[in-house]
Parts: structure tokens; sequence; C-alpha cells
């Protein structure tokens, strides 16, 4: 399975290219995700690449900018190329397959009725939907690897 889930915010504005050859939308930008440290010690970040395409593309630079918190929901994809000066690069990106809202309205961490919490937007789901909770709750393992099977 390949699923990667990150939140973060934009280091800089996205900016939508269109493909040269079927002129589809391409949103490139690159996200902050704080690492989790032990109180009192010094905050680090991992700076991930992104690539949305399509529509989502469009949604995230429409309704998003640098600073702004952003989760996104994709897989991770390698890209090994070879520049003009024989150079060969490879590079890890998250290409999106959903992204949501995880700011309140204004761009603040705040519980908010109108429009603020949680929209979201994907290439399967196209649905917008607001909470007044913007806390977020993944599942933990509970301990109990009797049913895992390795």
């Amino acid at each position: 399975m390949n699923k990667v889930i990150e939140c973060g915010r934009l280091t800089r504005d996205p900016e939508v290219k269109y493909t040269s050859s079927d002129n589809k939308p391409v949103c490139r930008f690159t996200l902050a995700v704080d690492r989790p440290t032990k109180a009192g010690t010094e905050k680090k970040a991992d700076f991930i690449n992104v690539v949305a395409f399509g529509k989502t593309a469009e949604f995230i630079s429409k309704y998003f900018s640098k600073g702004v918190r952003i989760l996104v929901e994709g897989s991770l994809r390698n890209n090994n190329y070879e520049d003009k000066n024989g150079v060969k690069h490879y590079t890890l990106d998250v290409w999106v397959s959903q992204a949501y809202f995880a700011d309140g309205k204004g761009g603040t961490s705040n519980n908010n009725t109108e429009k603020g919490g949680f929209g979201s937007f994907g290439n399967s789901n196209n649905e917008t939907f607001s909470t007044q909770d913007n806390s977020f709750e993944f599942p933990l393992f509970d301990g109990d690897d009797d049913d895992l099977p390795f």
C-alpha cells in the first residue's frame, strides 16, 4: 500500500502550470511538516515536495498561500531524471489525491462554524464540508499485534 497523509504549512505560494502536451494543470509546492519533538527541544521540520494535478491543482492554487496549513492525502512517487548537463537527479514527491483546509477561516486555528474547519477537495471527492472542531484525531495502534499478518 502506498498512502501518505501530511499536514504542514506551504513554504511559498503554489503556482499552477499547464502541461504542453494536453494543457492539464499541475501545481507544485513544498510543505513544511513539523517533526515530533520532546518538550524543551528545538523544533525541526521536514520539507516535503508535493504535486497536484487537474482540478485539485487549481483548487490549491486558488485557496492556499504561503504559510497556510494544508492537509494532503496521496501517494509517494520517485522521479529519476537527467538534466541538460547530464547530471542525474532523484526526487521523492507526494502526489495529491485530496487536499484539505487545516486552518480555520482567515488562516488561524480556531473553532469556527462558518466556512471554517476542514474543507476538502480531491479527484475522487468534490464535496466541501465544515466542522466546529479543528483538531485531528487519528486512530492509534493499541499494541495488540496478534492479528497482524507479519
